[in-house]
């Protein structure tokens, strides 16, 4: 039976659901939770079933975790969606994410050298520290979706043997540094060669925090957060927690500052005492809230009973970051919590409310100090429904669960297998609370891809287990990025994607109105239907308005030009037209799991109404006081009614394909438009884009004085007449 659109213009969808990883760890929060994953399962994250797909080639180390950005505007490309890649190389690659067929050509890339004057990646025996083979961007970026701009910071080596840090804001779309980008890192006190930008950025309240760690320990380094106006790029704050000292570095194993939704910043600080050098202030082996710019000043501070062993054994804290845990585990008396760990392999749960303090005799103020693990942990742990999955080096992964700001003493699961040097960052992929996928890098046999099922972390899959699926070139702390039912994979050389293989290309046999099924009355813009087989392996809905332009691992090309999608099935998709493309021939291709249909012909016409209707012929129709017209509930004769269809053609202001409409905003039609309800012709008082949904029409008709019944209304646009869709009228 073919899925009908009907209900979707009775319903608004809601507020946008996760679709990109805009920064490190998927939110601000640092949780590692992707919740909008509609097709990996443990049920099917198997081999050969699941396995690599494609290989995208980049000039450098990838050390930074890859980010998604869905529906990017690419000048003449139309929607992409897009994966951001930095390099150690000092490069940034915007790559289509969807496109696994062609020559893996980047949409742009930017270069921040300029050997010719002399600009250079830091080699690594300049620092004489294990960044291999250079230093260029380390640190993962961050996107502001709203405003369009990928944010990250770039050290080069420039003539005399300078390091210099900038701080860059690039448009998304072009590559391009905005207005008043870049600008160069340099507050009082501040030697560049004997700092590293380890850590990812964060984006909080408009504000883009960077913190900073030093090379191995060596030289006379602090711990630094700086602060910079995401508009402008101007530094607003600086905090450094060893003014008159050394250490205290944030490095973190990679993992970025935190962010409550208040806007405090959370840092975990590493060893001091570093070359004889006292860390003054007592803000080593911490964890630290600071206040938001411009304040960026210590609120609250926790230090653990044995912080001085700590330092003594380079046991740093600050191996790790903090994660802030969601409000459903907490209690009443502690709502807010954070965790973290470190090199001791110890857990700490804390009230971000109060930490705490320096802590003597025992961690009491901590509401948990468990020892984990003899070995340390890295980068950080992840949260997923109910529970804590931590990684530590030479150790299982383990699952702790956590309630009522209570953590358990003991995992409730752990893996079959033991992680090697460096442990792993874990990451959680489901669909909402269902379906969770924990994934790991393994710098085991040069580098794997490690899948466990979340409810007991048996494990799904492995990368080495299967010859065409390995990838080699681990690098130090990476985490892969989870987006659209693939797993992006940052290598010393490039990112490996995994992915679902689809067994058999997929079928288009049918291309129609997706109101009036016809396959001659399809326009720019409007609703269409694709039937076949193995158009898809799930049945998914699409979430939220603006539509995606993938969706479970499925896209849709029209002319080379990606539909946006509002169903998908085996046997039927639900998209929209392109409203750019021109009236006259046309292909369509659907793309399942990187395996593409044949190309199926038709044809598009400037305008071709078709009215929705239910299973009995039931115009989708509201009346005059909002209510759904039907036989039981007839529009009275002389009242206005709201017939909702697709197809309207040319509109007089133009909407991003997948968007809807800006709420209170009257888009008309722009080619004429009459209507007529039986025999007779209705009074058209608007006909247009309809609000609150993409792809939709409405016509507001006046209907004439006629007898109760039931009478087919037809519209009808630049000469074209939709398909005859039944509205009930009483008598006046």
């Amino acid at each position: 039976m073919a899925h009908r659109i009907l209900a979707f213009w009775l319903v608004a969808c809601s507020a946008a659901a996760q679709t990109s990883v805009l920064t490190y760890h998927n939110d601000n929060a640092r949780t590692g939770q992707y919740l909008s994953e509609f097709l990996l399962t443990p049920a099917n994250v198997r081999a050969p079933q699941f396995g690599s797909r494609y290989f995208l080639p980049v000039d450098g180390s990838v050390y930074a975790q890859p980010l998604y950005l869905s529906r990017v505007k690419i000048a003449g490309k139309g929607l992409r969606n897009v994966l951001f890649v930095a390099t150690s190389h000092d490069s940034l690659y915007a790559f289509d994410a969807d496109d696994e067929a062609g020559s893996a050509e980047p949409l742009w890339k930017t270069s921040f050298l300029d050997p010719a004057h002399g600009i250079t990646t830091v080699p690594a025996a300049d620092v004489q520290c294990a960044v291999i083979p250079e230093l260029g961007i380390t640190g993962t970026p961050v996107i502001d979706a709203k405003s369009g701009v990928i944010y990250l910071i770039a050290v080069t080596k420039e003539p005399g043997g300078k390091s210099v840090f900038r701080l860059h804001a690039i448009d998304v779309t072009t590559g391009a540094e905005r207005p008043g980008s870049p600008v160069v890192i340099h507050p009082p006190g501040f030697v560049p060669l004997s700092h590293k930008q380890r850590t990812a950025l964060l984006l909080s309240n408009g504000v883009v925090y960077s913190s900073w760690s030093g090379h191995c320990d060596l030289g006379t380094y602090h711990g630094w957060v700086m602060a910079h106006d995401a508009a402008t790029l101007n530094l607003i704050a600086v905090f450094n927690d060893t003014p008159k000292g050394s250490g205290a570095s944030f490095w973190n194993g990679g993992a970025g500052p935190a962010a409550d939704p208040e806007g405090n910043i959370y840092v975990v600080s590493a060893n001091g005492d570093i070359g004889g050098i006292s860390s003054d202030g007592a803000l080593d082996e911490s964890v630290l809230k600071l206040a938001p710019a411009p304040r960026l000043t210590v609120s609250d501070v926790f230090t653990p009973v044995d912080k001085d062993d700590l330092d003594a054994n380079d046991l740093d804290l600050g191996s790790s970051g903090a994660v802030l845990l969601p409000d459903e585990v907490g209690s009443q008396a502690h709502p807010h919590l954070l965790l973290t760990s470190g090199k001791e392999g110890r857990l700490y749960l804390l009230d971000r409310e109060s930490l705490g303090g320096a802590q003597t005799g025992s961690d009491s103020k901590a509401l948990a100090s468990l020892p984990v693990s003899s070995s340390p942990t890295f980068g950080m742990a992840a949260y997923f429904k109910g529970s804590i999955y931590l990684a530590p080096e030479n150790s299982p992964m383990f699952a702790f669960p956590i309630s009522g700001a209570t953590l358990a003493p003991s995992p409730s699961a752990q893996t079959a297998n033991s992680f090697t040097a460096l442990g792993a960052t874990p990451s959680v992929s489901a669909n909402g609370d269902q379906n969770g996928v924990v994934w790991a890098l393994s710098s085991e046999a040069g580098g794997k891809l490690l899948g466990y099922d979340a409810a007991n972390l048996k494990q799904l899959y492995d990368s080495d287990a299967q010859p065409a699926d390995m990838f080699f070139g681990y690098a130090e702390f990476s985490v892969p990025a989870i987006a659209d039912s693939k797993v992006f994979v940052p290598t010393y050389n490039g990112v490996a994607v995994y992915g679902e293989r689809a067994s058999d290309p997929p079928v288009i046999t049918g291309v129609t109105n997706a109101a009036s099924y016809s396959t001659d009355a399809i326009s720019p813009g409007a609703l269409i239907s694709l039937f076949g087989s193995g158009l898809a392996s799930a049945t998914v809905s699409a979430p939220a308005i603006p539509l995606p332009i993938s969706l479970a691992d499925v896209s849709v090309l029209i002319n080379g030009v990606a539909a946006p999608l509002l169903f998908v099935s085996p046997y039927q998709i639900n998209a929209q037209v392109p409203s750019a493309l021109a009236a006259g021939p046309a292909t369509v291709v659907v793309r399942v799991e990187g395996a593409l249909s044949s190309p199926a012909s038709f044809s598009l016409v400037a305008a071709a109404p078709g009215v929705f209707t239910d299973g009995q012929g039931q115009a989708a129709a509201l009346n005059a006081d909002g209510s759904v017209n039907s036989p039981q509930n007839p529009a009275p004769a002389g009242t206005f009614v709201s017939v909702f269809f697709t197809g309207q053609g040319p509109v007089a202001a133009q909407i991003d394909d997948g968007a809807a409409p800006p709420a209170g905003t009257a888009i008309p039609a722009t080619l004429q438009v009459s209507a007529s309800i039986g025999i007779w012709p209705a009074t058209v008082q608007f006909a247009g884009l309809a609000p609150n949904f993409a792809g939709l029409a409405q016509v507001n008709l006046q209907v004439p004085l006629l007898a109760s019944g039931v009478y087919p209304v037809v519209v009808k646009i630049g000469g074209m007449a939709s398909n005859a869709a039944q509205l009930a009228v009483s008598a006046p």
